[in-house]
């Protein structure tokens, strides 16, 4: 193995940045990515000046770890905005909705009708029949609160 380190070109890296670009398609989380861009950088010095395989390796880690922190302190920064920000979110559409319960808020938990879906609510006990406001959703339960108005 150190034979091969001690004889690392410039082509090695770029089929490297090649492989792990291509990994890159098959590995969520934008990691691989990044140190296919490392190594194609290690590379392209590689070519213009000799770099000892040591630095070399040195080189690619740091770069590799660089862009990684550089590109997650982006995103952070400018979070990316979404045309449908709801999508997988679905209990999300109902929040400040009132509804009415098909199954009174016993023990904390209950149920109501929206539209053709009955859904698991959590909050004060009610009766059946009473009119509650989404407040927030956990999963796959709407959080209820009792609404001001009366039902009809």
């Amino acid at each position: 193995m150190k034979a091969f380190l001690m004889q690392l070109e410039w082509w090695h890296w770029w089929i490297a940045a090649a492989v792990l670009a291509a990994l890159e398609t098959f590995m969520p989380g934008a990691v691989a990515i990044w140190f296919a861009v490392s190594a194609a950088v290690v590379g392209a010095l590689v070519l213009i000046i000799p770099v000892p395989w040591q630095l070399q390796l040195v080189l690619f880690g740091a770069l590799g770890i660089a862009a990684i922190v550089a590109f997650r302190s982006y995103v952070k920064r400018s979070p990316q905005e979404s045309a449908q920000p709801g999508l997988n979110q679905r209990g999300t559409q109902y929040v400040g909705q009132e509804l009415t319960l098909v199954e009174p808020i016993q023990q904390g938990f209950g149920k109501v009708r929206v539209g053709d879906t009955v859904w698991k609510v959590a909050g004060p006990d009610l009766p059946n029949g009473a009119r509650v406001r989404v407040t927030g959703v956990d999963g796959a339960v709407l959080t209820v609160a009792a609404s001001d108005r009366e039902r009809p």
